[in-house]
């Protein structure tokens, strides 16, 4: 199936909406790849959290909760002037979860107010009625 992908710069505290929902809701995806960089690696100290939720979030957080059941990815790089931190990053991908409404990525500096660069791949799958109905009622609940 085709894979989608989105990039995007967040500030810090910011939380960007990425447009999903169809009509019938029979278009389906499953996160794939969900990569994070600095904007500006080794110039400003940072330690960033980026999170993708399947409902909309009131505030970004550095707290990352895999209790939370509207929790789809969590992403986190430290980022450093004096070059100490390296610039990699650790991530954790929940793939197993169908996704047919918008989801949203935010992003917390809880060290400074550095911004951060997001890209993240989408698999594209057709659900039939009952898959997509499941997964409408998932995100109206908030569970997985």
């Amino acid at each position: 199936m085709p894979i989608k992908s989105f990039r995007g710069n967040l500030t810090d505290g910011e939380i960007e909406t990425i447009r999903l929902t169809t009509n019938n809701g029979l278009t389906g995806y499953y996160i794939r790849k969900f990569e994070l960089i600095a904007e500006q690696p080794m110039a400003v100290d940072q330690e960033s959290v980026v999170q993708i939720f399947s409902v909309e979030q009131t505030t970004a957080s550095a707290v990352i909760d895999f209790n939370n059941p509207l929790l789809l990815a969590a992403g986190q790089i430290a980022n450093a002037t004096s070059g100490y931190y390296n610039t990699g990053y650790d991530q954790i991908i929940f793939d197993n979860v169908a996704i047919n409404q918008d989801i949203y990525v935010t992003h917390k500096d809880n060290h400074g107010s550095g911004a951060c660069n997001y890209y993240l791949e989408l698999e594209q799958v057709k659900l039939d009625n009952d898959e997509a109905a499941v997964a409408t009622l998932k995100d109206i609940r908030g569970t997985n």
